[in-house]
């Protein structure tokens, strides 16, 4: 050992020389070699793994504190133990090592508070850093609070608690930004939008301070603060905006796969059934290894639901139903992998095993049944039975008394000409405010809804008590005093008699109307004429030249030129020929006549007949304007070409056939 002491005492100072440099490598190596000579030296075997963890084999160091077991105690190795399996993702682990060790220092504390963040137990996890904020003074003070308001944003949004305020401050984006996701959870949006750009801000300021940050950094800093506005705009209902920030965070591929991962999903969620090509590349986004230990639990809940809607839309019924029992699995109590699995029953139309499911579901967890039994429900309505759909809802007790519900009833069983039913849901409902909220606006309310209805359907005798109620409420009420009159008319008419007394008198009723200003206004319907005034009999005023109105002389129409005075007009010229009287259709079966040679359209034996040069051997001297035997142009004729008469047809091109890519035409 004394020939030894020289090299052992001369790798202790290069482990202490990297240590205080960083090169924790060259420290490993130093440490390998006391270890070598003395495998139990328990301060090289520590300084091995703080080597192992700085270079992050946290693995190997796990391996090294297990097989050192007896002389590595928890007293001393504890917590690199713990921070070892909390890297590792073993956080159950991680929890059961810190709680073994005795004396609880600050950075073990620390610790604690991380894993109990990612167990998602956020009141022993704020608790724990009110403890550290309280009792601690060191640099560490802000990131404690950072932590602390992102404990707050958690419960805020996974939780739907309204968080306390602490007072934190938005010195910088990492606060502003938390203070922003509270906000998001407590629904409000436009005040989370302030936040989100006052984060943006802080963010570009801070990294501007640093020279070696490039731009593309600075924007892959923003990411996260992008993508949430991102949210923020699509919960707002600017889908467009959103999706196009969206988009602009997968272009940069940050390398957090959890925010890749959200960023994908929600673009999924907008997509919905549609762009189902554009889901298909971005669901493998949120595949990406490590992405279960970046995310809470509700966000791979809803990841994993919209895997198996796009799983349905895609028509991949197999996949749909593989990934739904792993939900299942997982979250026996949660209502969504059902109802999902009942839309892709209904899709291949088997509707009664998707209400059988649904009533097996509804029966196995109560604290669903509500959602599920309206399910239940609107599958009856499609299938046309409304009366079965109507007792399911009126099973839901807690929906059972709500407005909504009394209204839907009502109407379905209208529709179903059942109005004793439709009735007796009135007057069940009117019990229940009778006995819980008697004299509320909406007890009263509903009494006055029924008794409208019961006069409706004529069941006047039923509305008097109705009536009767709402009267006793306001007696000053005169259309429901004359509407209970009017069913006591039919009833009693002795008690429309006693009641008619408590009529306003006409003279309490009388209204300072004008009754000629209220006739002649603009609208009404019927005008009363006033009679002339006739003074005398009046000699009537002679005009003047300026009383003479001058008639217009109307203007004749113009005549076609082959109009013919004498001749009788056809009285069914306005019709079409088909539906002419007189209408025989085409003849058939006659041959065509033979087009011959020359002109096109001229037929080989008339032309003999209609030649102009067999004609009379002297033309006129002046030929009419358009006939068929004129000749050449002369000098005379303006400097336009005319078109030759040609016996028997006009002159047409021929049709030419449509080339590709061009122009068609004659």
């Amino acid at each position: 050992m004394a020939s030894g002491s020289g090299p052992v005492s001369a790798l202790w100072t290069e482990i202490n020389r990297c240590g205080q440099n960083g090169d924790f490598t060259r420290a490993l190596k130093a440490a390998n070699k006391i270890l070598y000579e003395s495998k139990d030296d328990v301060t090289a075997l520590c300084c091995k793994i703080v080597c192992l963890i700085q270079n992050g084999g946290f693995k190997e160091a796990l391996n090294v504190i297990n097989t050192h077991t007896k002389s590595l105690t928890s007293d001393m190795i504890g917590f690199e133990k713990a921070y070892c399996e909390y890297r590792l993702n073993r956080v159950e682990h991680a929890l059961k090592t810190i709680q073994g060790i005795p004396e609880q220092t600050d950075k073990l504390k620390e610790l604690y508070a991380q894993v109990l963040y990612r167990l998602e137990r956020y009141d022993e996890c704020l608790a724990v850093y009110k403890d550290l904020i309280r009792n601690s003074q060191d640099d560490y003070e802000e990131e404690r609070k950072t932590n602390l308001s992102a404990v707050l944003a958690a419960q805020s949004t996974w939780e739907n608690t309204s968080p306390e305020d602490l007072g934190l401050p938005e010195s910088s984006y990492e606060l502003c930004y938390n203070a922003a996701c509270c906000l998001i959870g407590q629904g409000q949006l436009s005040q989370a939008m302030q936040k989100l750009q006052k984060a943006e801000e802080l963010c570009r300021k801070s990294l501007a301070e640093d020279s070696d940050v490039t731009e593309e950094d600075v924007e892959a800093e923003l990411a996260i603060i992008h993508s949430q506005m991102a949210y923020v705009m699509q919960l707002q209902g600017r889908t467009e905006d959103a999706l196009q920030l969206y988009n602009q965070v997968i272009k940069l591929k940050p390398s957090d796969v959890g925010l890749l991962a959200v960023t994908a999903n929600n673009i999924i969620t907008i997509n919905k059934d549609q762009n189902v090509f554009d889901s298909k590349k971005k669901v493998k986004l949120t595949s990406a290894e490590g992405v279960e230990h970046k995310l809470a639990k509700k966000q791979l809940q809803a990841i994993e639901i919209n895997k198996a809607l796009l799983a349905m839309y895609t028509n991949q019924a197999d996949q749909c139903k593989k990934l739904l029992a792993s939900q299942q699995a997982q979250s026996p109590g949660h209502p969504r992998p059902v109802l999902i699995q009942v839309a892709q029953l209904c899709r291949e139309k088997q509707h009664n095993k998707a209400i059988e499911l649904l009533q097996r579901f509804s029966d196995q967890h109560p604290e669903s049944a509500s959602g599920i039994k309206l399910t239940m429900a609107q599958l009856y309505l499609t299938q046309g039975h409304v009366t079965k759909a109507c007792d399911i809802l009126k099973s839901i007790e807690e929906f059972k008394y709500k407005p909504g519900m009394i209204s839907a009833l009502v109407t379905m069983y209208t529709n179903e000409e059942d109005i004793d039913s439709a009735i007796d849901v009135f007057t069940q409902a009117i019990q229940h405010y009778q006995s819980e909220q008697p004299g509320s606006a909406i007890h009263l309310s509903l009494v006055r809804e029924a008794a409208n209805y019961k006069l409706k359907y004529g069941r006047k005798k039923e509305a008097t008590s109705d009536l009767e109620q709402l009267w006793k409420q306001n007696t000053n009420d005169v259309h429901t005093l004359a509407q209970l009159i009017s069913a006591y008319s039919l009833v009693d008419q002795d008690k429309a008699k006693a009641l008619s007394k408590h009529l306003p008198s006409p003279d309490t009723m009388s209204f300072n109307v004008d009754v000629d200003e209220l006739e002649n206004s603009h609208g009404a319907t019927y005008v009363r004429k006033k009679a002339a005034k006739v003074v005398g009999e009046s000699q009537p005023k002679e005009q003047g030249p300026q009383d003479v109105k001058k008639k217009k002389k109307k203007k004749k129409g113009k005549l076609p030129k082959n109009y013919d005075p004498k001749s009788t007009p056809d009285p069914e010229r306005w019709l079409p020929i088909r539906e002419r009287s007189y209408y025989r259709g085409k003849k058939k079966g006659k041959k065509k006549e033979q087009v011959g040679r020359g002109t096109q359209g001229a037929t080989s034996g008339g032309s003999a007949e209609l030649d102009a040069s067999k004609s009379a051997s002297s033309p006129p001297t002046s030929p009419r304007p358009g006939s068929g035997t004129g000749t050449a142009t002369s000098n005379a004729v303006p400097p336009r070409q005319q078109k030759p008469a040609v016996a028997g047809a006009t002159r047409k091109k021929a049709p030419q056939k449509k080339k590709k890519g061009g122009k068609g035409g004659w």
